[in-house]
């Protein structure tokens, strides 16, 4: 138990994703007592165990589901009858919490310029994790971007090779033309990113997707990216640009409609 506990420890240190099982109630005769706990991991490894067997086979498919769509879920099982779909035939009945065990959103600004700085202060508000990344050293340091987590200076393309993009990545391309997303997005697009916009025009957009589909970059990867970003709010001046940036982004998240309240 010391073990997952310490890993448990560790993923959080390093921000990394698993899913923690554990046994919450048994009656009669079944494999692990309550209390019982298993780790699983992305990758298909795990410690810990809940039980073995067609049992633990179960519940680390359903971990598996668990990490992919980050919700939670109560297994129970009878393990009577394996002719009826039982996992067993110990005779008692069993259940196991999967609790997803995710990593803090990340919003990755790409682009250090006016909006950028803007968008990063206003993620730090709410509450997730940070990165800027910027192929000018010089607008990609702690002086130029003041408030995030870390600091990526290179060029788009490279990003991915750098840090990790994940299912709880969001990517905002504040970047200073559509050549630069051009050459860059292709990398981003067949990355595992939750949302990716990109700032500008929809005139910038329709110049950046004709160079894409040129690379032979497939429509349904291109279809991926929210551009011209953020939500209609007339917005203006770098922080307002931020805020609806940071509001669709929001309801990419929350499974939100973007409608008024009152509606």
């Amino acid at each position: 138990m010391d073990t997952i506990y310490q890993a448990l420890y560790e993923l959080e240190k390093n921000n990394e994703s698993a899913a923690l099982c554990t046994v919450v109630k048994s009656e009669g005769s079944t494999p692990r007592h309550v209390g019982s706990k298993m780790l699983v991991y992305p990758d298909g490894k795990f410690i810990g165990t809940v039980g073995g067997g067609d049992l633990e086979h179960r519940v680390l498919d359903e971990a598996w589901m668990a990490i992919s769509d980050g919700q939670p879920r109560l297994l129970k099982y009878s393990m009577v009858d394996p002719s009826r779909g039982d996992p067993g035939v110990c005779g008692g009945t069993v259940e196991v919490f999967v609790e997803p065990i995710l990593p803090a959103p990340m919003i990755v600004v790409i682009g250090g310029g006016h909006v950028g700085k803007a968008v990063v202060h206003l993620a730090k508000w709410l509450g997730f994790r940070v990165a800027v990344s910027d192929d000018r050293a010089e607008f990609c340091t702690p002086e130029s971007v003041p408030g995030a987590d870390s600091y990526y200076p290179c060029p788009m393309a490279e990003l991915p090779n750098q840090l990790k993009v994940t299912r709880q990545t969001y990517v905002v391309v504040t970047s200073r033309g559509s050549s630069i997303d051009a050459a860059g997005l292709p990398a981003l697009l067949r990355s595992q990113a939750a949302y990716i916009g990109v700032i500008g025009s929809k005139r910038r957009w329709l110049t950046t997707v004709k160079a894409l589909k040129e690379q032979g970059i497939p429509d349904e990867l291109i279809e991926k990216v929210h551009s011209p970003i953020g939500l209609e709010l007339n917005a203006e001046t770098p922080e307002e640009i931020a805020v609806s940036i940071m509001a669709e982004i929001l309801m990419v998240r929350g499974r939100g409609t973007g409608k008024m309240m009152k509606e």
